[in-house]
């Protein structure tokens, strides 16, 4: 509840970087466990639900948020690369869930947060392994409210952000041969945290961060065709760099010791709120056309 300080238990790859997060979040008030563990390992994540339980009696709201990236065309990218981004990203929020739906049955309560895309709701080039993830993503939690209907407590968030300031970017799989970037506007990842909180407070389905995702869902609901090609074209311009870059695996197997903050430091490198002119511009055509089309249909009524 508001006000309250939270009870937590946290969990990732890096040891001594959880342990720095831990020791932050004691700092503000809360209670923090660090379990080292690695999302794609079904028995480190059931660890991570077993501590809780040994230290704290109960989980009350578990939140899947690992993720991994590459970007490259769907046939150049190396299947050992493509594969290790759907076992984190997928397989890591399967193992997640799993671990914590039999504790929420058994108390008849539990709040599960998904933390997917924007993404989720419509693909992009270049990164499918990440798109199909967020997809499915989705689809998992469409599938759990309905198994769990016959607990009316217990409740499945997907929370759905547009581009964030995170270090994903840096971190990234790229095989593309050239430098890559969030694309514009890029919110910061304090508002993913409050979307978060805000679930585990008051659940709600699905839970868009940005005003971009929602300008883009929009338009890919009333003119797909129409946004396939506008975002095709945002992600050529808009995602990458005007430089070069080596291929690399980045942090798909093995930790990166840089970037270890919550930001990625973009917002200081693009304007918060520019990038949205075109989807805007699109999709008010796309509004006047259709009372355009409305009015001749009345026009011609008899």
């Amino acid at each position: 509840m508001p006000g309250e300080a939270a009870t937590l238990v946290l969990t990732a790859r890096r040891g001594n970087v959880l342990a720095d997060v831990a020791r932050e979040c004691e700092r503000t008030g809360a209670r923090a466990l660090a379990v080292p563990g690695d999302v794609s390992d079904e028995s480190a994540i059931k660890n991570v639900a077993r501590k809780a339980i040994e230290n704290f009696g109960r989980i009350d709201v578990w939140v899947n948020n690992a993720a991994v990236t590459l970007f490259g065309r769907f046939e150049e990218t190396p299947a050992d690369a493509y594969r290790r981004v759907i076992e984190t990203n997928l397989f890591g929020y399967i193992h997640g869930a799993r671990a914590a739906l039999p504790h929420f049955r058994e108390q008849g309560s539990g709040i599960l947060i998904n933390v997917a895309s924007y993404v989720a709701t419509a693909g992009q080039p270049y990164t499918s392994a990440y798109v199909l993830t967020k997809f499915a993503i989705r689809g998992l939690a469409e599938c759990l409210r309905m198994e769990l209907r016959d607990v009316k407590d217990i409740h499945v968030c997907t929370v759905l952000p547009a581009s964030i300031d995170t270090p994903l970017f840096q971190h990234a799989a790229n095989y593309t041969g050239r430098a890559v970037k969030p694309m514009s506007p890029v919110y910061p990842a304090e508002q993913v945290a409050r979307a978060i909180v805000s679930c585990a407070e008051n659940p709600e389905r699905e839970v868009m961060v940005g005003n971009a995702a929602r300008v883009l869902n929009v338009l890919h609901t009333v003119a797909p065709a129409l946004h396939d090609a506008i975002l095709a074209r945002q992600v050529e311009r808009h995602h990458f760099q005007d430089r070069p870059a080596s291929k690399t695996p980045g942090n798909l197997f093995d930790p990166m010791p840089h970037y270890t903050g919550t930001s990625g430091g973009w917002t200081d490198k693009q304007a918060i709120g520019t990038g949205l002119g075109l989807p805007l511009l699109a999709l008010g055509s796309v509004f006047f056309g259709w009372v355009w089309w409305q009015s001749r249909a009345t026009i011609r009524k008899p």
